[in-house]
């Protein structure tokens, strides 16, 4: 059973409680579909080392393996999608870290067991490239990457959207936190629904600075872009 508190000074200084596993798992089954949905993306603003992202992973995993454990290479390209749906926000760097950590495990243990000798190094050094931009050392109260004593810097917290635009290529496109949370264009709502996915795809920079880069490459080498 996960631990709900690490130490007292860790609840003095930070309110650092863990949610417990049966808590999270009746929660997640408040939007039972959604979890079970590939591509359905979720965020968790204080997600410490990932109890709820962790559920909704294996989750998604489990609606992977059994439409796609067949097809090793469809498993493997919807696998990296599930992953790239979660995202996280900690104010402490050595939850994000074990956040992290804990999903690509999670990832990787069933990526072996259903694709054993067709795993490819590239697709797990994607996945961490994934969770590196995903799960993010910050303040999610004021939208701002931290620093090692957890006071927030100049830099802003920007996630990246990750989708199959055609066949194997993934695209990543950066937003800030802020203007997402802002929802100055719900077509452009990171955590949203849109009805029109090529209207995204055409999408331009913006004078306003919501969006900040576009990258698209095969899945299997995103994490050549890490930038």
């Amino acid at each position: 059973m996960t631990r709900q508190v690490k130490s007292r000074q860790r609840v003095a200084d930070h309110g650092e409680v863990f949610t417990a596993e049966r808590e999270v798992k009746a929660m997640c089954d408040l939007v039972k579909a959604e979890t079970e949905r590939i591509d359905s993306r979720f965020l968790e603003p204080a997600c410490g080392d990932g109890n709820f992202l962790a559920e909704i992973l294996s989750r998604k995993l489990a609606v992977v393996k059994k439409k796609y454990k067949k097809f090793p290479m469809d498993y493997e390209k919807n696998s990296v999608l599930a992953v790239s749906s979660l995202y996280g926000v900690d104010i402490l760097q050595d939850n994000c870290e074990a956040c992290r950590e804990r999903l690509y495990r999670m990832w990787d243990k069933e990526y072996k067991a259903v694709c054993k000798k067709e795993v490819s190094e590239d697709c797990r050094r994607s996945v961490r490239f994934i969770l590196s931009r995903n799960i993010v050392c910050g303040n999610a109260l004021s939208m701002m990457c931290v620093d090692d004593g957890q006071k927030d810097t100049e830099e802003p917290i920007i996630f990246s959207e990750w989708a199959f635009v055609t066949g194997y290529l993934l695209q990543r496109s950066d937003y800030s936190f802020e203007a997402l949370l802002r929802n100055e264009d719900k077509d452009r709502d990171l955590f949203g629904k849109r009805e029109e996915q090529a209207s995204f795809l055409d999408e331009q920079p913006s004078d306003e600075g919501v969006f900040l880069k576009k990258y698209v490459t095969h899945y299997r080498e995103v994490w050549k872009d890490a930038q």
